[in-house]
């Protein structure tokens, strides 16, 4: 079971990661954010392709969840702390960084 403890751990040891206030939430950014943490620290939103993000909630619903509107339509997907073991919150984070770490496309 993670907390929001070992989420901003984990966030902040991925290259790059600063953390920082996102309206309401704390955003985890290396070039671009890449997750954001809830203010009652119970869940975090990552971003994932919407190849990922279905493939994450398939193979744990009870973890992870498409977020409930347009950005979950691009792949941005809530993650439930308290269901997700500490192995699946660092996969997630890594796989989640890759996106934000990269460069964004031109045009």
């Amino acid at each position: 079971m993670a907390d929001a403890d070992d989420f901003r751990r984990f966030a902040l040891s991925l290259g790059g990661t600063s953390e920082a206030p996102h309206f309401e939430r704390t955003a985890f950014k290396a070039v671009r954010i890449y997750a954001t943490l809830a203010p009652d620290g119970l869940g975090a939103n990552l971003l994932f392709t919407p190849e990922e993000q279905e493939f994450k909630c398939l193979l744990a619903p009870d973890v992870f969840r498409p977020v409930a509107n347009a950005w979950g339509r691009q792949g941005w997907t809530t993650l439930t702390l308290s269901a997700a073991s500490e192995a699946e919150l660092q996969d997630a984070l890594a796989m989640a960084w890759r996106h934000g770490a990269a460069k964004k496309k031109k045009g």
